[in-house]
């Protein structure tokens, strides 16, 4: 009887919540819509993913390299975060015409704006092919001929995928690499910004609110897809025409209430749902602390840089945002993996998968080796995680560094072309030169930076495992991190307008001189040591943990017979469903499930920079003319929360009703929530989606462009 009960508890275990999982599109049928229809869920699952028939798959889509966008119209209007349209806003903005900070509205298609660079990436086709892959390995094949035999294969497969067509194919593992799919992808390229909110009302509460609930932002912005006159991808051209898409979201006015079913549908980033305790315990005790130490260092800088003038506000505003993002996630996933005793919760999982084989002579000596191999890999990992991280948020966080060190191959291929061989010198000295004056690097912001970075570096590594021209500097100014930074600023050409000017007035003749520049001899001696020393070692732990990963999960998933297992996110299209959720952060404290403009304006009394919004916001909401977006209690909704489990990635994704119609575009977590990278709580873990009937008011009301609203289809 004993055994009995240790046995079902075991199992219980290994359950997961109703919410928990990003489930993959083309395998909804089978694995999640029974699940989703007893929570509410009125469609099918081929309206979801269908490669035969239009569905919502077909107006889901990859905005720019790692966001998520929904078409809204049949003229190819699509709908995204502000933060994920940021860096082309920023691009478009001048101090004369700051549409960052003053917002735009094109009220005409005349007046559109391209956006050079932006892509929107939807996907035609999912396939499993692991099969395929799995047939170039043979047994006697060591791990590197395996990598080395997938690799060939994968690539074959993605050529065959997209041969005689303008589609392109790329194939993700999964489960760590037991299976492989094929993603077949159409990309547009003719994309054109159509309208913001100003910054202080699409980033309102800044970084105050990052990553916090309750939130006030309306953190969307609108483009257009362009195509040919054939309806494919086109380079921008004044001939092309709105796309015309297979499907687009309709848009429900009817809002929600706490309970209802709600569907994110999107590009979740990366998540680590089943990693060891050994892996959790480093993550919570060296890489999470280490890394928000070094961001909150430069972080500083900045914002006490950027308040000085507009000029270096737009300058920095976009890596301003970059850094502070991941510095408070990392914080909240610490908090939050505490709070919830991870370590020791995931010790139990692993002590309840032991027992569950333990009838299993063969199995148990197995999964009990792998464990104790677990444990020796993550030990010897460690330091080499800390000198990584050392060199990517310490050190690589001095721009200075980053940027010198891109002229290695131009040196390189110079060489090459003294020498009368093939090069690539004049194409690659071209893309590497920097528009001058340069438009978002200040040369006295990253000297303070450097000096901070060095200063943290010096006292936190051992000379032995430093760059050795770093330390020939150290010695020649007596361990002085602040006049060895000075000696560089002042000696350089990489960093300095008027110096780099002349440089690459005369680059090929004089490169000789520009080679030993104390900025580049630096910086190319910090990124070939890490590149030949630490980096290779990381690259091998990272192949041992895999491997281990891989045996691990996949005997989760033979072994533990009562969980549907989803795989980590990987950027590829994923489904996650839940319900509108409010939750208790801590004892005592209940947030609700909603925010209105109530809120925000309360925030903007305060008086705070990060609550300033502009005063025609609180004209229209001391009129309270909020029309058919209010709710039934005639209040104006800006936010909900739900217990969809997400990642980023997710950002801009549509988050979708019972009946497949959009109720709103995700944009971020609740703090406590960024946990759910690694494990997910479903008592505390919510995704934060702006209410879509804000994002009209604010197009129809606030802006006066709601000639946009004709494109919709609007339910009520």
């Amino acid at each position: 009887m004993k055994n009995k009960i240790i046995l079902v508890f075991t199992i219980i275990t290994f359950l997961a919540k109703a919410d928990e999982g990003m489930w993959m599109p083309q395998l909804i049928e089978a694995l999640n819509i029974k699940d989703m229809k007893k929570n509410g869920f009125k469609l099918t699952a081929e309206q979801i993913y269908s490669i035969n028939k239009a569905s919502m798959k077909d107006a889901v889509a990859i905005f720019g390299g790692g966001c998520t966008a929904e078409v809204i119209s049949t003229k190819g209007l699509i709908l995204t975060n502000h933060h994920c349209g940021f860096s082309s806003i920023a691009g478009l903005s001048t101090v004369q015409n700051d549409y960052l900070k003053n917002g735009y509205w094109a009220m005409k298609p005349s007046e559109e704006l391209n956006c050079p660079g932006l892509t929107v990436t939807f996907i035609k086709r999912i396939e499993d092919v692991t099969a395929k892959v799995m047939t170039s390995l043979n047994p006697s094949f060591s791990e590197i001929q395996k990598d080395s035999a997938i690799k060939a294969t994968i690539k074959n497969l993605e050529l065959l995928a997209k041969k005689d067509s303008h589609y392109e194919a790329f194939i993700r593992p999964f489960y760590y690499g037991n299976e492989y799919y094929l993603f077949v992808t159409e990309t547009f390229k003719d994309i054109r910004l159509v309208g913001t909110p100003p910054e202080s009302i699409g980033k309102f509460g800044d970084e105050t609110d990052n990553w916090v609930w309750p939130r006030h932002n309306a953190d969307f912005s609108m483009f257009r897809i362009y195509a040919s006159a054939e309806n494919k991808p086109a380079e921008f051209s004044a001939d092309n025409i709105p796309y015309k898409p297979l499907y687009s979201f309709p848009i429900s006015l009817k809002g929600i209430e706490k309970g209802d079913f709600t569907m994110v549908y999107g590009f979740p980033g990366r998540t680590q749902e089943y990693l060891t305790s050994y892996a959790v315990d480093l993550l919570i005790n060296q890489q999470d602390p280490l890394r928000v130490s070094l961001r909150e260092k430069r972080l500083n800088i900045l914002d006490a840089d950027m308040k000085k003038n507009d000029t270096l506000r737009l300058m920095y505003t976009a890596k301003y945002a970059g850094v502070a993002n991941y510095y408070k996630k990392w914080s909240g996933e610490m908090a939050g993996l505490i709070k919830s005793d991870a370590i020791n919760k995931k010790k139990k999982q692993e002590d309840d998968f032991l027992t569950l084989v333990s009838n299993n002579p063969s199995k148990k000596e197995t999964y009990k080796s792998l464990f104790n191999e677990f444990k020796r890999t993550y030990q010897e990992y460690a330091p080499l995680s800390k000198q990584y991280d050392y060199f990517t948020e310490c050190l690589w966080g001095v721009d200075a560094f980053k940027y010198a060190a891109t002229f290695i191959p131009v040196f390189n291929e110079l060489k090459l072309k003294q020498k009368g061989k093939e090069n690539k010198f004049d194409e690659l000295l071209k893309k590497t030169q920097p528009s001058l004056p340069f438009k978002n690097f200040n040369k006295e912001t990253d000297r303070k930076i450097c000096k901070a970075m060095l200063e943290t570096y010096v006292a936190n590594t051992d000379r032995e495992f430093m760059p050795r021209f770093l330390d020939s500097l150290l010695t020649v100014h007596n361990g002085n991190t602040i006049a060895l930074t000075d000696f560089l600023y002042n000696n350089s050409s990489f960093i300095d307008n008027d110096k780099a000017k002349l440089m690459f007035n005369d680059f090929e003749k004089n490169a000789s001189l520009y080679e030993r520049d104390p900025m580049y001899l630096l910086a190319s001696s910090i990124y070939l040591h890490y590149q030949k020393t630490v980096i290779p070692q990381i690259g091998y732990y990272d192949r041992q943990i895999n491997e281990l990963q891989q045996v691990y999960v996949k005997g989760l998933i033979e072994n533990v017979k009562d969980r549907k297992f989803y795989p980590d996110a990987n950027g590829t299209l994923r489904v996650s469903f839940g319900k509108v959720a409010d939750y208790e952060p801590k004892d005592g404290v209940l947030n609700l499930h909603y925010t209105t403009i109530d809120g925000m304006v309360e925030k903007n009394k305060t008086g705070l920079e990060d609550y300033y919004v502009k005063p025609r916001l609180v004209e229209l909401y001391d009129k309270k003319d909020y029309g058919q977006y209010a709710d039934k209690n005639g209040k104006l909704r800006i936010a909900f929360t739900g217990s969809n489990h997400t990642t980023g990635g997710n950002s801009g994704s549509p988050v979708i009703n019972a009946n497949g119609e959009l109720i709103g575009t995700n944009f971020d977590r609740n703090w406590e929530g960024t946990m759910s990278d690694v494990m997910y709580n479903g008592n505390f873990c919510r995704n934060i989606v702006l209410d879509v009937r804000f994002t009209l008011w604010m197009i129809d009301k606030y802006a006066g462009a709601g000639y946009l609203l004709s494109e919709m289809k609007l339910v009520k």
